[in-house]
């Protein structure tokens, strides 16, 4: 039915500043993270993420020289399950991943399903939200997403 979701904190901190935490049970309904990343959250996690710690934590050591702690245990999870998209906005995990052979999304692919599931009408409002954080994104990245849903 649904690949795995794995999660990293960034994706977590994102929807939570922006008050569309929900957005990420509507468009896909479980969230699998790790404790490392539930512990860099630091907000209780709704049920509908599951925290699992990771097996080969020898695997995760070596991810960590690549990338930080929170990344590097997505990752390492992600390496446990067959079907999984890993999310992720951090530009150097996300190559990282993409390298390992992961299917990777971040907060505009989740804005973009969740346009396409029908659970918003609009993506730009969203997009709008996430530019007044911290949250870096290139305009033709924007412009290709409002394309994308004809906006």
């Amino acid at each position: 039915m649904h690949r795995t979701v794995i999660s990293d904190t960034s994706s977590l901190i994102l929807f939570h500043k922006i008050d569309e935490f929900s957005l990420l049970e509507k468009v896909y309904g479980e969230l699998i993270t790790t404790p490392e990343i539930a512990e860099e959250f630091g907000e209780k996690l709704p049920d509908w993420v599951k925290i699992q710690s990771v097996s080969d934590t020898k695997y995760q050591k070596f991810l960590e020289t690549q990338v930080d702690h929170g990344e590097a245990s997505a990752i390492a999870l992600a390496a446990e399950y067959e079907d999984v998209t890993l999310l992720l906005d951090d530009l150097k995990a996300r190559k990282l991943a993409t390298k390992l052979n992961f299917k990777v999304t971040g907060a505009l692919g989740v804005i973009h399903k969740a346009k396409q599931l029908s659970v918003i009408p609009k993506v730009k409002p969203l997009i709008n939200k996430l530019l007044t954080t911290d949250f870096r994104i290139a305009d033709n990245i924007i412009e290709e997403i409002l394309k994308l849903n004809n906006e």
